[in-house]
């Protein structure tokens, strides 16, 4: 085997400790909360010792950010493949919100300590979560400036812009999750909101 190859066979098994780890972390933290939550915990989820777990991560919180950092690259990608395939907009920007926001929750099922695991406005993951949201924020405003464009709508005659009407969709959509519990009843008015900005785009 010559060098090259060798460091790919390294690299691959570095990559598949961490990604044990990231996925014992989960359960974890989900079990037991992340404040509950201890290192020797996390080794023992994924299988591992505690020094093997420290060469990957240096504490709970790097853990925690790396969980976040998959999370946003997940979702982001899965909102921009939703709104780069084709039909009307507010069909995907429904499908985005769908596939990319709303189903955040449910890939930790009901677990009580999901909340908490998604709440990334925390002093350990602020700057993911903006950029999360800046992310989805131009995806959202390509779409509806290229909505605009094709239906020849001067939205600014209107006084407002694809970039306006994307902020105010992932404003509103940080609303309704702060206002209302239930999952459901937070897509039904996510939907709504959706319809508004559609018209605001429609000649």
């Amino acid at each position: 085997m010559d060098s090259s190859a060798a460091r790919s066979d390294a690299d691959n098994r570095e990559a598949d400790k961490r990604a044990r780890i990231i996925e014992g972390a989960v359960k974890a933290f989900l079990a037991c909360g992340y404040q509950r939550t201890t290192m020797d915990d996390i080794a023992r989820a994924a299988e591992m010792s505690r020094p093997s777990l420290y060469l990957q991560f240096r504490n709970k919180a790097d853990i925690y950010r790396a969980i976040a950092i998959d999370l946003v690259d997940w979702s982001s990608g899965t909102v921009q493949h939703v709104m780069d395939g084709g039909g009307p907009l507010a069909d995907r920007l429904r499908d985005a919100l769908d596939a990319g926001v709303f189903a955040l929750h449910d890939r930790f099922g009901d677990s009580p300590h999901a909340a908490a695991m998604l709440d990334m406005k925390s002093s350990l993951a602020g700057d993911l979560i903006a950029e999360w949201k800046s992310r989805l924020c131009r995806s959202f405003t390509a779409a509806i400036a290229e909505e605009a464009d094709a239906r020849l709508v001067d939205l600014s005659a209107r006084d407002l812009s694809p970039e306006i009407l994307a902020s105010l969709l992932l404003d509103g959509i940080e609303g309704i999750k702060m206002r209302i519990a239930d999952p459901g009843e937070q897509r039904r008015a996510a939907r709504g909101l959706v319809s508004v900005v559609a018209l605001a785009v429609e000649g």
